[in-house]
């Protein structure tokens, strides 16, 4: 007997669907990287980022033992066992951009300019601190049902994120986009809070219930902001050049000045919309132009109208019904 066994239906779908998929690889250069050499990896800039949340808050989400003793010990520790693993992926960020804008680098060529922005980062790690205790302790004044900084630390999903995005920013003004980018989404699937690292996001900055929140990254923000969950601060739609494409590096999204506060669910869009200092904006509101300081702006219900801290009337601030 010479026949030759016939092949079983399970090996001949395999080979079908393999045929099909590699078809449209070979069609579609979209979502696909081969014949590359360099890509960021999530899960090490995600190392990366629970480390330096670790040194932004010691005892909370690492090693829980640290007393006045070991302090110094463990802090210069995670410095050190962090600086190479900074090194490496900024090594690859770097050679994927320059891998997609130019010819492939030669293998070592970005690796003196990574370790020149990890240096800088870690640098830069006291004054991110220093603005972190700020929106913690903005938190805590601005919630009256937080009992302490450790809840707030611990368990504030908006308090996360914007740690994240302090992180991420520093990593984003280095020009490490890729890095910073995947450290806030990755914050943005914790807390559903999306907040663009290149945002800029003054002193005291206060997410309230952060589910819903989107921060574009255009965005500027003053000191001393608040915000409640569902606020977006986004682009209008978006324009476009004479062969369609998005013009990028424009400003897109709103300016919000010091002191403001934003409420649940509302809207503010465009590069040129600025929201005066000291304002406030009612939940839901749609706001597609700018109001000048101590602002008051309220969906059209007289008895909602005039939104103040306090509940009492501000007889200099401006109210506008829309």
């Amino acid at each position: 007997m010479n026949a030759t066994a016939p092949k079983n239906s399970a090996t001949t779908a395999l080979e079908q669907v393999a045929g099909e998929l590699l078809d449209s690889y070979l069609r579609d250069v979209r979502a696909r990287r081969i014949s590359q050499r360099y890509l960021p990896s999530r899960g090490a800039i995600v190392e990366i980022l629970e480390s330096v949340l670790d040194l932004m808050y010691p005892g909370y989400f690492g090693r829980q033992d640290l007393n006045a003793g070991n302090l110094s010990q463990h802090v210069e520790h995670m410095a050190a066992a962090l600086l190479p693993k900074l090194e490496r992926e900024m090594e690859h960020c770097l050679c994927y951009g320059r891998e997609r804008e130019t010819a492939p680098p030669e293998f070592g060529e970005c690796a003196p300019r990574a370790h020149e922005l990890a240096e800088i980062f870690l640098r830069r790690l006291p004054q991110i601190r220093a603005l972190l205790i700020r929106d913690v302790q903005a938190a805590f004044d601005g919630d009256p049902a937080a009992l302490n900084l450790d809840e707030i630390i611990l368990a504030y999903p908006g308090v996360l994120a914007v740690s994240v995005y302090r992180i991420a920013h520093a990593l984003y003004d280095l020009g490490v986009p890729m890095m910073a980018r995947i450290m806030t989404e990755w914050a943005h699937s914790k807390t559903g809070c999306d907040i663009h690292p290149g945002a800029t996001i003054g002193a005291a900055f206060f997410i309230d219930h952060a589910t819903g929140v989107v921060i574009g990254e255009t965005t500027h923000i003053g000191d001393g902001v608040k915000i409640y969950q569902g606020v977006t601060l986004g682009a209008l739609s978006l324009p476009r050049d004479a062969n369609g494409h998005i013009i990028r590096g424009k400003k897109r999204h709103p300016t919000v000045e010091n002191g403001s506060t934003l409420y649940a669910n509302a809207t503010v869009l465009g590069g040129q919309t600025v929201v005066g200092a000291d304002s406030v904006i009612g939940g839901s509101v749609f706001l597609t132009h700018s109001v000048p300081p101590r602002s008051r702006v309220s969906l059209k219900e007289p008895e909602l109208r005039v939104l103040t801290r306090d509940g009492a009337a501000e007889p200099d601030a401006i109210y506008f019904d829309i």
